[in-house]
């Protein structure tokens, strides 16, 4: 399985970007999988950001993206997205997606995935 993210960048506070990760995979259905985001400020341990199940109807969220991030899934495409709308200047980071062959239920600890993107750098100017 490989994971392709795209859709970092330079942006001000109050701005909004969508992150991408394109999952590929040969001889298997990505379909019952797991994904995940998670981030990594300089300096910091990688911390889960948003997850989504297989079925793309449950998700959950770290309280500090609550209300702001949302996490979306297209199963068609093998793509999950993150969409990050008022970022904060603490939100910079690293952005890391994973997939866990485990889909039931989104998840939310980093030794549940089983394989991880290369990451996309979020940068929110004050």
């Amino acid at each position: 399985v490989q994971l392709q993210a795209s859709g970092g960048g330079l942006v001000q506070a109050g701005g909004s970007l969508r992150l991408s990760c394109a999952a590929s995979a040969y001889g298997r259905t990505l379909r019952t999988t797991g994904m995940g985001w998670f981030r990594q400020a300089p300096g910091k341990e990688r911390e889960f950001v948003a997850a989504i199940d297989w079925s793309g109807d449950t998700t959950v969220y770290a309280d500090s993206v609550k209300g702001r991030f949302t996490i979306s899934r297209d199963s068609v495409k093998n793509t999950v997205y993150l969409q990050m709308n008022s970022l904060k200047p603490e939100d910079t980071a690293v952005y890391y997606c994973a997939l866990s062959n485990d889909g039931i239920g989104p998840r939310v600890v980093l030794s549940d995935y089983d394989y991880w993107g290369q990451g996309t750098q979020v940068t929110v100017s004050s």
